[in-house]
């Protein structure tokens, strides 16, 4: 009994293997004009994007105001913190270069003691 539907499947199998579906001429109507429309739209001039000013070039390189923001963010807290320098970076510098480091500005006490006479 088992060889007989066994055989019966196989027989379903090879009937679907020998059907060669073919698609419906509205289906293929609709992919002629979706391609007609595609290449319609290829062959349009593409216009060129204006240069305008160097400077919008370059903000657009770095990518764009976002990535400016963080730029000028990142560059404001390294000038600060060169300014202003905590307690535990100025112990990190003398431990790396043995000793105190200072730079003198030539400035006093007074910073307005540079605009005297």
């Amino acid at each position: 009994m088992a060889m007989t539907e066994r055989d019966d499947l196989e027989n379903l199998f090879s009937e679907a293997r020998a059907l060669r579906p073919e698609p419906g001429d509205d289906l293929m109507a609709r992919i002629l004009a979706d391609a007609e429309a595609v290449a319609a739209e290829r062959e349009r001039p593409v216009r060129p994007v204006s240069a305008g000013p160097g400077w919008r070039n370059w903000l657009r390189t770095l990518g764009g105001w976002p990535a400016v923001g963080g730029l000028v963010a990142s560059t404001v807290a390294g000038l600060w913190i060169g300014v202003a320098q905590p307690a535990a970076l100025s112990d990190i510098a003398a431990s790396v270069w043995g000793e105190q480091v200072s730079v003198n500005l030539g400035v006093d006490v007074d910073p307005l003691s540079l605009l005297e006479g």
